[in-house]
């Protein structure tokens, strides 16, 4: 009973999450393709929790949904972009686009392949992996992630950080007809500058 649950959530995952891809790439607004891709990180999840691996499923929940796709969210509706202008040059970057792809799924296909084919080096080569039974998922994560692939790690967090700083720098353009605030110009400013005395004579107006 218990399998037939497993293999009924992981069908409806998978299905869900491949519509919600599919979605993103084919939405024409981008707002909600954004939100369609928040669906695709929870079913994700979905798949991650029914693989066993709970502490993946809670980081991609946390660090995925609650930060980077609400950025995504917030850089799209704050940049203003002319999407139509961005169309217009579609048909000239259509044959890079389509080399591209083909590239991405022959290194997907090759990968696959030595996975199926268990030609690839075992892991346990160089990185042994602990005993389930006495050691938990996320300290298991941490051992590999802080030891054998500390320097990727650090490097992923300085492109995030490279990233944060382009959609500040982005979003933070002057824009024509708003006024801006002028602090230094505030701070000198003196008592004397904000009331000016005008001499009324009797009987006339200011």
């Amino acid at each position: 009973m218990l399998a037939d649950v497993t293999s009924f959530l992981f069908y409806a995952f998978s299905t869900l999450l491949i519509g919600a891809a599919l979605a993103v790439i084919t939405s024409k607004n981008p707002v909600h393709a954004v939100f369609f891709l928040i669906v695709a990180f929870f079913n994700a999840a979905g798949l991650f929790v029914l693989l066993g691996a709970e502490y993946v499923a809670m980081t991609l929940v946390i660090v995925y949904v609650g930060a980077v796709a609400v950025l995504f969210l917030f850089v799209v509706m704050m940049l203003n972009i002319n999407f139509e202008k961005l169309r217009a040059g579609f048909i000239q970057s259509l044959p890079v686009g389509i080399l591209m792809a083909v590239i991405l799924f022959a290194e997907l296909g090759g990968l696959l392949y030595v996975s199926l084919s268990k030609a690839a080096p075992h892991a346990e080569a160089t990185v042994p992996i602990p005993d389930a039974a006495h050691i938990s998922n996320a300290q298991a994560i941490g051992f590999v992630l802080y030891t054998h692939y500390m320097a990727v790690f650090e490097l992923s967090g300085v492109i995030l950080l490279v990233a944060m700083i382009g959609a500040i720098v982005l979003t933070h353009r002057q824009r024509t007809g708003v006024k801006r605030q002028n602090i230094s110009k505030q701070l000198q400013r003196r008592a004397e500058d904000g009331i000016t005395l005008v001499p009324v004579k009797s009987g006339e107006g200011a």
